[in-house]
């Protein structure tokens, strides 16, 4: 079974912008906060990794839906799940308000697995992280 992890946040006053909502390049901020949240309740620490096996796993692709805004101090669940690692690590996020389930922002990620440091692009996600991500 893929992995999925959920983490409650609250926006923060310095997230929004002048017309009061969640600027935009915070959303994947967000996305960020929950994608290592359910790298660490996998076991899976990536700066570690990178200096003991010498690869790394940079985002190579993110794509996102903004539904409804959130605003100063809302309280929401980020969710992320795990939709492929095989060839890349296929990622998609769902924020949604608390308070009544609102449907805020849906997004995808990919990470490719590269050699560190000479930054040589692999074609498959190494084992070990792979079932660590249920596949």
């Amino acid at each position: 079974m893929s992995a999925v992890y959920e983490i409650q946040m609250k926006v923060a006053f310095h997230d929004v912008d002048p017309l009061q909502i969640v600027w935009h390049g915070n959303y994947l901020k967000y996305f960020d906060v929950a994608r290592f949240g359910l790298f660490a309740e996998r076991g899976i620490d990536l700066y570690a990794y990178m200096l003991e096996k010498k690869f790394a796993f940079p985002v190579t692709r993110t794509a996102l839906k903004h539904i409804a805004p959130l605003r100063a101090f809302d309280a929401f669940i980020c969710r992320a799940r795990v939709t492929e690692a095989q060839y890349k690590i296929g990622m998609a996020f769902e924020i949604r308000k608390l308070e009544n389930d609102m449907l805020c922002t849906r997004g995808t990620s990919e990470q490719l697995a590269v050699r560190y440091p000479q930054m040589e692009m692999e074609f498959a996600i190494p084992d070990d992280i792979r079932q660590a991500l249920g596949f």
